[in-house]
């Protein structure tokens, strides 16, 4: 009795996945219709080349129009004036030469400390 209601079972469901296999149905192939001609159309697409494009990120925008309050003279001034400076790329405080600092360390202490140091012996502390 349980193999009978089994095997029904499994009937019905197979006649019910049967029945849903077949929902959607094949029309063939549609037949365009539009209202607007191909002259149109390629006119519209002519214009849609020749503009900007309004999705684009980052650097597929193309030139960005930059507006500047400082004139170009007063730019080219500023820099004449870093090019004759003593360090073209210093900025503020350190836009000077750094001054030579003098040791109060003998020459030939540092030579014997160099020589002691390529043989392996021991620096004195």
């Amino acid at each position: 009795m349980t193999a009978s209601k089994l095997l029904s079972a499994i009937s019905l469901a197979l006649l019910a996945a049967a029945g849903a296999a077949h929902a959607e149905s094949y029309d063939g192939v549609h037949q365009l219709t539009s209202a607007t001609s191909r002259a149109e159309v390629s006119s519209q697409a002519v214009v849609a080349a020749h503009s900007a494009d309004p999705y684009a990120e980052g650097a597929n925008q193309g030139p960005v129009q930059l507006v500047s309050s400082t004139s170009r003279a007063a730019v080219r001034a500023e820099a004449v004036a870093a090019a004759h400076s003593d360090n073209p790329y210093a900025e503020g405080v350190t836009s000077r030469v750094a001054p030579v600092l003098a040791s109060g360390i003998d020459r030939s202490t540092v030579r014997a400390a160099a020589r002691a140091a390529a043989r392996g012996d021991a620096l004195p502390l």
